[in-house]
């Protein structure tokens, strides 16, 4: 054989290199390490009491639920809707709706459970909140000027969904009562002078996450005045609103909403069943087509659903239908355990807090005391970041969250917060042991630290 002799086989060509500035410029962003970042320190200690995940308690459920659930809505299926073996088989297995296939069933609870009356159609099933999130401000950034605004401290998980969608978030502080009006007026007026359009206004009324504050009622009523001033849409993301301490709840933005300014955010992984990741948005804004007439807002946001995941899970949607169905369609209802649990958690977790830290205000060590949700935010004398965190622990097998991957703001470094959901009792006193050693060590680091400083005065 004559001729050029071919490479071998086997031999490697140059592997592939992407550079990261030639790529999504939110990839580079810290906001997306955060959470990469918790679930890694989480997995390296994981026999360290952890007050840093905002999930819900393994003890809440049951793997035998799942096919009771799915049997519960295959008969509603059959009974209730009429359905052939064959039509049911196909709801089930098939793809499905983009818009999802529970819709009337939510529809039911929000009626049921928040006072809230929606057309069906105004409903699209997500997987998760997250992708609601994301759905919503993708439809909203029209341009490279729309912007979002969010009360910080905020949930990650919009910040990460905003740089996702190209849309800058700007922060209003939340002050005392949950939002800081003021400061929000003059976040508008400033976005608006340096050419940006303010879109929306993203709030966790009910024990935010982190911080736990509440809106009150009056609150929420000037808060719908000011989007109709304004012109802007209110993002209300609900996933705590039913684990109070026990008071009359106050009605969500959407039961008060006479405008349809509010766009809805849920999910079922707190109320529900997490590993499902079942969520939904409800968009029931009217949306003008010179085209063809005006259509709701959760119609467009089903067409980016389509292109993103196809739709929700049939099978999932199944099991969280059962579960609607089990307790007539309330919620409040079926998490009556979850509700007593929580409650409980979050008083030990208070009452431990008054224990080791009482009296302690003078030297820069309090707290929040939330009437309801998962958090708590604990305010010490000393520096709050990942290196302390990893250092606690490494050394003191304990973990929280420091608040600075909420919000970047001077206060946040002294800052974190505690979540009491996914512990038993005892482990919460545990934790806060461990917790408490730290907070000794790091205190009196800190004054050793002052006390043999050298004198820097000049006379």
């Amino acid at each position: 054989m004559t001729g050029t002799t071919a490479a071998p086989r086997n031999r490697r060509s140059q592997d592939c290199e992407l550079r990261l500035d030639d790529l999504h410029a939110s990839l580079a962003d810290p906001v997306l390490e955060s959470m990469n970042f918790l679930n890694e320190i989480s997995g390296a200690y994981p026999h360290a009491v952890s007050f840093a995940a905002g999930r819900p308690c393994d003890d809440l459920f049951e793997t035998a639920s799942v096919q009771r659930c799915l049997d519960r809505y295959i008969r509603y299926l059959a009974v209730e809707q009429g359905r052939s073996a064959e039509r049911i088989r196909e709801t089930l297995l098939q793809y499905g709706p983009t818009k999802g296939v529970i819709g009337e069933l939510i529809a039911r609870n929000l009626a049921v459970d928040e006072g809230i009356d929606v057309p069906v159609d105004s409903i699209v099933v997500t997987v998760g909140c997250q992708e609601a999130l994301f759905l919503v401000l993708r439809a909203l950034c029209a341009t490279e000027h729309d912007a979002v605004l969010a009360v910080s401290p905020t949930y990650m998980g919009l910040t990460g969904a905003a740089r996702l969608a190209g849309m800058p978030v700007l922060p209003v502080a939340s002050g005392s009562g949950g939002v800081d009006f003021a400061h929000l007026r003059a976040v508008l007026d400033e976005a608006r002078r340096t050419g940006l359009r303010p879109r929306a206004c993203y709030v966790v009324p009910d024990f935010a996450n982190p911080t736990g504050l509440s809106l009150s009622v009056e609150d929420r009523r000037r808060l719908l005045r000011v989007a109709e001033e304004e012109d802007l849409l209110l993002l209300e993301d609900n996933p705590y609103g039913l684990f109070d301490d026990g008071g009359a709840p106050a009605p969500t933005l959407k039961a008060l909403d006479t405008g349809r300014r509010v766009v809805y955010l849920g999910s079922f992984a707190k109320t529900a069943l997490p590993g499902a990741r079942v969520g939904f948005v409800v968009a029931d804004q009217r949306v003008g087509d010179v085209r063809g007439g005006p259509l709701l807002f959760a119609d467009h946001l089903a067409k980016i659903k389509s292109m993103v995941t196809v739709n929700t899970s049939p099978i999932a949607q199944a099991v969280i239908g059962g579960k609607l169905l089990e307790s007539g369609c309330s919620l409040r209802a079926a998490n009556e355990r979850a509700i007593a649990h929580y409650r409980g958690n979050r008083r030990v977790l208070l009452a431990g807090l008054e224990r080791r830290f009482g009296g302690t205000a003078a030297s820069g060590i309090h707290w929040n005391a939330p009437a309801g949700g998962f958090f708590v935010v604990l305010t010490v004398p000393f520096v709050v970041d990942d290196r302390l965190l990893e250092r606690s622990a490494q050394e003191f097998g304990v973990l929280w969250t420091p608040l600075r991957h909420f919000h970047d703001g001077a206060d946040a470094r002294h800052r974190l917060r505690l979540s009491c959901s996914a512990l038993t009792p005892p482990w919460i006193e545990e934790g806060l042991d461990r917790l408490a050693a730290l907070v000794a060590d790091r205190v009196t680091t800190r004054s050793e630290s002052r006390e043999a400083a050298p004198c820097t005065a000049t006379y």
